[in-house]
């Protein structure tokens, strides 16, 4: 690796403490919407700092809510959890989160933060809000809808019925649903949702006026409505090849996004500000990626479009380590190694310098290469094909506005934790026989 960017990059570093979170906040100035990032779904010091970043954010820059890479159902229940004085048990609030990955939410560093949310409201007149951007829960939020209607409106309660059943007969698997349309066995959905979701566009400002539904509890629950029309498209298109379902994932984030910034200038807030947690993946500008080639694009890039310097992305990195994480999709959560970064990577770059934890603010030309590879680990991490799983080209320095390196990382800690999990992975160099 070439030693002048080695050089560049040790001088530019900001060691990682306390004061580095006040860099981090002078780099973020203004900006309505931050961008929190990870490269993996499951690494404590992600969590822990993202937390901390956020906690910052809230209390002296007066942050409104703080939204995930989860379904929108479920993020919710925390938000009744931190913004409501019935909801007394976090554990409970995140026991929602009860479809796979379990620990991405159901984490001791979740936890710890919902707590400290719930007490921070306590004595606040607007409260912080927790909400989900993505788009799974089809089926769950149908139940929702229909729930909520037969407490305030049998009639309509009813109607959503009739159109909803259109998906019972695929069991509650939306995968299985898709592969119907999709293989001509049955008819799609679609027509249906869109006439549910303009009942119930019509139907809230009746309830409103008649006051048997809040604003908030409207809000709630088009945006219930608004995951089933548009999560109906992403799994009826799952099995068509020119249908890009990363990109109708993240459009639907950034529409989620759009849409509480409005419910938050309904009440007042002209310029609501919201944070954003979700993997590298989906909040480093995937302009200057390799997803561009693909013609993929994320809600990082996104948001740099409509608010440009309105907007800060952090991204993080990690050299090695230890991960939670499964071996294949739907499998239990294990403890498993993070293999040492290639050479040929950013990961590898930023261990030369020497430093095990450091932010670097991305705001000098030329301060690190470009394309080198950048590492992702998701939910599912296969080290035995770690180059072609798990690692694509990016430009970093237009990825994102900064990025903290955290050189050896450690695994999220479940909260239902399995064998696997306790045990840990065994290297490989252990013996395998006598």
């Amino acid at each position: 690796m070439n030693k002048n960017y080695i050089e560049k990059i040790k001088n530019k570093a900001i060691y990682f403490d306390e004061k580095a979170y006040e860099n981090i906040l002078n780099e973020i100035g203004n900006a309505q919407i931050v961008l929190l990032g990870e490269a993996t779904h499951g690494t404590k010091e992600f969590y822990e700092m993202r937390a901390e970043i956020s906690k910052k954010l809230i209390t002296e820059k007066n942050f409104n809510a703080i939204t995930i890479e989860g379904d929108w159902p479920d993020a919710y229940q925390i938000n009744n959890f931190i913004t409501d004085d019935n909801f007394s048990d976090p554990k409970e609030s995140l026991s929602v989160f009860n479809r796979f990955p379990t620990w991405m939410w159901q984490n001791t560093e979740i936890l710890k933060l919902i707590i400290w949310l719930k007490d921070f409201n306590k004595e606040k007149k607007e409260k912080i809000n927790f909400f989900g951007l993505d788009l799974y829960s089809m089926y769950k939020s149908v139940d929702v809808i229909i729930s909520y209607l037969e407490k305030v409106d049998a009639k309509a309660a009813d109607e959503a019925k009739y159109y909803y059943s259109c998906f019972e007969q695929f069991r509650r698997d939306p995968q299985a649903y898709g592969y119907y349309v999709f293989s001509q066995l049955s008819e799609s959905c679609q027509n249906e949702v869109i006439q549910e979701l303009k009942n119930l566009e019509n139907l809230q400002w009746k309830l409103i006026k008649e006051k048997k539904i809040s604003q908030d509890d409207s809000f709630y629950l088009m945006q219930n409505a608004k995951v089933v029309k548009n999560s109906e498209i992403y799994y009826r298109s799952l099995y068509i090849n020119e249908v890009n379902n990363w990109n109708l994932r993240d459009s639907h984030m950034m529409e989620t996004l759009e849409e509480i910034i409005k419910y938050y200038n309904k009440k007042g807030i002209k310029k609501p500000k919201i944070i954003v947690w979700a993997h590298n993946s989906h909040i480093g500008n995937s302009a200057f990626t390799q997803m561009s080639l693909q013609e993929e694009f994320n809600i990082g890039q996104l948001v740099k479009e409509k608010f440009n310097n309105n907007s800060f992305s952090l991204g993080f990195t990690t050299y090695n380590g230890t991960v939670s994480a499964a071996s294949n999709w739907d499998n239990p959560v294990e403890r498993k190694i993070i293999r040492n970064a290639l050479p040929e990577s950013y990961e590898f770059l930023f261990h030369q310098i020497g430093i095990a934890n450091f932010l670097l603010i991305l705001n000098e030309k030329n301060l690190i290469p470009k394309n080198l590879l950048e590492r992702a680990i998701g939910v599912v991490y296969m080290p035995q094909t770690e180059r072609m799983s798990h690692y694509f080209y990016a430009d970093l320095e237009n990825q994102f506005d900064a990025v903290i390196h955290c050189d050896k990382t450690t695994a999220l800690e479940p909260l239902e934790k399995t064998s696997k999990w306790i045990d840990g992975e065994v290297p490989e160099t252990y013996p395998s026989g006598l």
